[in-house]
């Protein structure tokens, strides 16, 4: 049987309340660090113009519906046709992500830089929070959850009669570490706020592959089934209309 815990709300101003408060500000402050130590260097037209020929080939596989089946087989013809489609790449003109860092010092040491200022405030952070506030329960979910959650949720506490819904400060961390994108998409502004998980996937690459997502746009036009959707809405309403001089 679970035990219910009263917390001391000493532990929501010094544990919970600061854990919170300074979660935010080292993330502002490693956002503006990271864009001072980037080097500023001209984008490639190449690989400007390829990202704006996914987008364009993005935005019609989202309308197609909306525009006629020639219309649209004229468009697809234009992205995806294999003698001179935007989308179309040759095998041997395919770029290795790996062999363009490699040769480019620039987008290596922006990586190392990147890398840096997010490894070396977690590190510190953590010490911190394992230092000061480990054992702490900092809070509880307003619902109840499964024992699944209870490595997550109760991370340094070693009691399997406390409440899967109570969560520890260690715990706590994390959860902020994660899950503050929302928050930081309205301070820095949506293009801006990266959360700690995209950081973490774009550590283990090296770099954009154009080709691979060329090739999965490509692939993306030719299997897609043209719908029109204009008759639907004349009968949507026409059915609207007959409804209304009943």
């Amino acid at each position: 049987m679970a035990e219910d815990l009263v917390l001391d709300t000493a532990i929501r101003d010094w544990v919970l309340i600061p854990l919170s408060v300074v979660m935010v500000l080292i993330g502002i402050l490693r956002y503006f660090v990271s864009k001072l130590m980037r080097s500023s260097q001209v984008p490639d037209p190449k690989i400007v113009k390829e990202g704006q020929v996914i987008l364009r080939a993005r935005n019609l596989r989202a309308g197609a519906n909306f525009i006629p089946a020639k219309s649209f087989r004229a468009r697809r013809v234009y992205f995806s046709n294999e003698e001179n489609g935007l989308l179309y790449v040759p095998k041997g003109q395919a770029q290795n992500p790996q062999a363009q860092m490699f040769s480019d010092p620039n987008m290596a040491m922006d990586m190392m830089k990147k890398n840096l200022s997010m490894i070396i405030p977690q590190t510190l952070t953590f010490a911190w929070v394992n230092f000061f506030f480990s054992g702490f329960v900092a809070a509880k979910i307003p619902f109840p959850l499964t024992q699944r959650f209870r490595s997550m949720l109760q991370n340094g506490i070693d009691l399997s009669t406390v409440d899967v819904s109570y969560v520890s400060s260690r715990s706590w961390y994390f959860l902020n570490l994660f899950g503050l994108r929302g928050l930081f998409s309205l301070i820095l502004g949506e293009e801006n706020a990266t959360d700690d998980t995209q950081r973490m996937m774009q550590m283990s690459g090296f770099g954009f592959d154009p080709s691979k997502s060329l090739g999965a746009e490509k692939d993306g036009l030719d299997i897609l089934q043209h719908e029109w959707a204009l008759p639907k809405f004349e009968q949507r309403a026409e059915t609207v209309l007959r409804n209304l001089v009943r």
